[in-house]
């Protein structure tokens, strides 16, 4: 099990402060919010990009992908009545694709719940339509990088559209494309009524990218949320990509955060090993 980390929880800091820190403190990956670099990412230029993958090859990390793709961004909505509208935004998925494989990394995690959410007048099912649309129109660019758009279900108190796993398995499957695929988070599973270690066992093997967060919006190990479980079923599934720390509390500090959330995954994992014994 590999373990990457996000970016936006080191406020302020220069990026390549931020690929020594988390190398020194023992992840492998570091995974990118496009906001931490420039207001879009069509802003950071070819020699930039290239310089912000050689400090994280310099410090021994791997940038993943990226995710938040559309977070402080205005005019983009992916089920958005108006095909203008979708259009743009699918080519500026396709910018992200590219932006992503320029970086290094092969995956990026759509959540976005804003860029998301039904608008007025839009009902479920034509947001489906209309979503599926967008990601067609952006998949098969964004395939050609080497790049995977994860489908990450949000919990109905960010979004209103995907609140579910089986409903990103609805739209994975109207989409139809291997590169568009599923993403699964701790803290959105939570707010299903399945529980999180019978999602993971149904769709762990067809995920393609993992966050490790707490309901309670901190890292693991910092609420209730127990990942020997968590990562018993995720191992049985046949999971074999990242897990990745995702918080959207910062406190106490990033430093804490990087520290005790890797220790508590790994001393999982312990348990789980000497428990197989």
């Amino acid at each position: 099990m590999r373990f990457a980390i996000c970016n936006e929880l080191f406020e302020n800091w220069r990026h390549g402060e931020v690929c020594c820190f988390v190398k020194s403190v023992g992840y492998d990956g570091l995974e990118i919010a496009p906001f931490t670099l420039a207001p879009r990412i069509t802003d950071v230029t070819a020699s930039q990009r290239s310089e912000l993958r050689g400090a994280a090859a310099d410090a021994g990390i791997e940038i993943i992908g990226l995710h938040w793709l559309l977070a402080k961004t205005e005019g983009f909505h992916v089920t958005s009545p108006d095909r203008s509208v979708r259009v743009r935004t699918a080519q500026y998925l396709i910018e992200l694709g590219r932006a992503c494989a320029d970086l290094g990394g092969k995956l990026m995690v759509f959540g976005s719940p804003k860029q998301r959410s039904l608008l007025p007048g839009v009902r479920t099912d034509e947001a489906f339509s209309f979503a599926a649309e967008t990601f067609k129109l952006a998949i098969e660019p964004i395939a050609d990088a080497g790049v995977q758009i994860c489908m990450e279900p949000l919990a109905p108190s960010d979004t209103d559209f995907v609140t579910t796993c089986a409903e990103a398995v609805r739209l994975i499957e109207l989409v139809g494309h291997p590169n568009f695929v599923l993403h699964l988070d701790v803290k959105a599973m939570a707010s299903e009524s399945t529980s999180i270690v019978e999602l993971i066992r149904r769709h762990g093997g067809s995920a393609g990218h993992f966050h490790a967060n707490d309901a309670n919006l901190r890292g693991p190990g910092f609420g209730e949320t127990d990942f020997v479980p968590v990562f018993q079923s995720l191992q049985a599934s046949g999971y074999d990509g990242w897990v990745s720390v995702e918080v959207f509390d910062y406190k106490p500090d990033p430093e804490t955060i990087s520290r005790e959330s890797l220790r508590y995954m790994r001393s999982c994992l312990a348990r789980i090993e000497s428990g197989a014994r």
